[in-house]
């Protein structure tokens, strides 16, 4: 029922605000922000459209208010001069004029989504993809909003798609990750019985090619609590995060989550390898063993007799190219610990870097860093006193630490889970207080700091409030600067804005 009025309300908000006059050319092309990261998921923006020195001039130049929203995550992109971007309360997708934030039109998925959308030619129209929280991918026509096809690509009843997915020669690489580790606090709750996977789709029609799970074999029963509920295993190493291709080497990489239960699971907490064509599993590197964790423990009735850290990966592994033309596969972590893989030694581990403690729900490294072409810049989200909440930058061949600047003092500022995005001279981090910084990539020096904590006019006339950045980061492009706002979950402020900055509000 909350869906549906969510849905009516979306409808009206639209209805208020819907473009006017001829639309303007859809043409996308070089200078957008296209899915989850621009450049195989570096998250840099080479052509941002203004320049390092305006950034400390940015202001908001529209703001639109999403209906029922309260947990605004989605990470929006800016394509042919238009942004889309999902909802998790209502699970509508909305297309937006850049420059002025009216709305061209709504797509209700059904389902919450707060993947990053991906826009590619198909024959003789535009398609923009993204999955909802009811693990269904969806294709629509990125001009009209009409559904081309849907398809549900995991059955299990706690399966959702949470990392973008990532388009390749006619393909479609869908992550598949799960909320079950919450579903464990149920009681009497048998769990845990879902398996992380890579699902493959034909881009024009929906149809699967392949799917891979991360654990090759179902989970069976393999003990009893003391009530009498029955527990399954093994379970879990969900991807979180969008998968990168490997042109070079025909393979698609890919970071998983954590396991479920006591079983172990040599695949949880990896970075893997997969056949582009056939979707087998070529290698895979265990960076944390034993991480068998959900919510609850020590102490839940489903915890496993030795439960982990929750040290899981939720960014995207990320292929770079250093000196010589080698290339190094970087890999994010919760630990909050950085790696430089190998790609050519099946993910041997070339350096890593400590740059956060780790630890907590958003502990360490949570949803991606930003890669120029030399170094990596990376937010941390440590809440523990001993944390290192901050930004850090890296040298992405040898994983020197370049600068670090701790957050600012006063503890609504300090953890920045949300991803990085990045620009020439700029990297951009939102923080759960609620403050979206721009920091010097050369010095690490803070040069614009932006308060979301506010109520916001908007332009289709829904009362608008800002509150925590989570999830996914900004988007860049044409001049604009544009981020969703407000994360009401694990006692972040609640909010429902998407946010477009330009140089003056002009």
């Amino acid at each position: 029922m909350r869906s549906i009025l969510f849905a009516i309300f979306a409808v009206s908000a639209v209805a208020a605000t819907t473009c006017t006059g001829d639309p303007k050319p859809f043409s996308p092309g070089a200078g957008d922000w296209n899915g989850w990261g621009v450049d195989s998921n570096s998250r840099y923006q080479p052509q941002p459209g203004l320049r390092a020195e305006d950034v400390p001039k940015l202001k908001v130049k529209w703001a639109v208010g999403l209906p029922g929203e309260s947990r605004n995550a989605a990470q929006p992109v800016i394509v042919g001069g238009r942004v889309f971007v999902g909802s998790y309360a209502s699970g509508a997708v909305y297309s937006l004029d850049a420059s002025t934030g009216c709305v061209y039109w709504v797509y209700e998925a059904g389902g919450a989504v707060r993947t990053a959308i991906s826009v590619v030619r198909s024959g003789n129209r535009w398609i923009a993809y993204f999955g909802d929280f009811h693990g269904t991918e969806h294709a629509i026509d990125a001009l009209t909003g009409q559904l081309v096809w849907k398809v549900k690509v995991d059955e299990h009843p706690t399966a959702r798609l949470s990392g973008s997915p990532t388009f390749y020669k006619g393909r479609l690489y869908v992550p598949v990750a799960s909320g079950e580790e919450l579903a464990s606090m149920t009681p009497k709750y048998e769990c845990c019985k879902f398996r992380g996977s890579l699902v493959s789709l034909d881009a024009n029609t929906g149809r699967v090619i392949w799917k891979t799970y991360t654990i090759p074999d179902p989970a069976k029963q393999y003990k009893t609590t003391p009530d009498g509920t029955t527990l399954y295993g093994p379970a879990g190493a969900g991807i979180w995060s969008a998968p990168s291709i490997d042109e070079k080497r025909k393979r698609i990489y890919a970071a998983t989550g954590n396991s479920y239960t006591g079983i172990d699971v040599p695949t949880s907490d990896s970075v893997v390898a997969f056949d582009l064509e056939t979707g087998s599993l070529l290698w895979k590197n265990q960076m944390t063993p034993k991480d068998n964790w959900v919510p609850g423990c020590p102490k839940g009735p489903t915890c496993p007799e030795d439960p982990g850290a929750d040290y899981d990966f939720g960014s995207s592994p990320v292929l770079r190219t250093v000196g010589g033309g080698k290339q190094i596969l970087v890999a994010t972590q919760k630990s909050g610990v950085v790696y430089g893989l190998d790609p050519d030694q099946r993910g041997k581990v070339l350096w890593e870097t400590r740059v956060g403690q780790g630890g907590g729900l958003f502990g360490g490294i949570q949803w991606g860093a930003a890669f120029d072409g030399l170094n990596a810049y990376i937010a941390v989200g440590d809440t523990a006193p001993t944390g290192m909440p901050g930004l850090y930058a890296l040298r992405i061949d040898t994983g020197a630490k370049l600068w670090g600047t701790p957050a600012p003092d006063g503890a609504r500022n300090k953890p920045q889970p949300a991803a990085v995005s990045a620009m020439p001279g700029i990297a951009f981090s939102g923080s759960f207080g609620g403050r979206l910084r721009a920091y010097s990539t050369k010095t690490g020096e803070i040069v614009w700091d932006f308060d979301a904590v506010r109520d916001f006019e908007t332009v289709n006339g829904v009362p608008g409030k800002g509150g925590s950045f989570d999830g996914g980061g900004p988007a860049i492009s044409g001049g604009m600067v544009v981020t969703t706002n407000g994360y009401g979950f694990a006692g972040g402020l609640p909010g429902n804005v998407v946010l477009g900055f330009s140089v003056d509000g002009k």
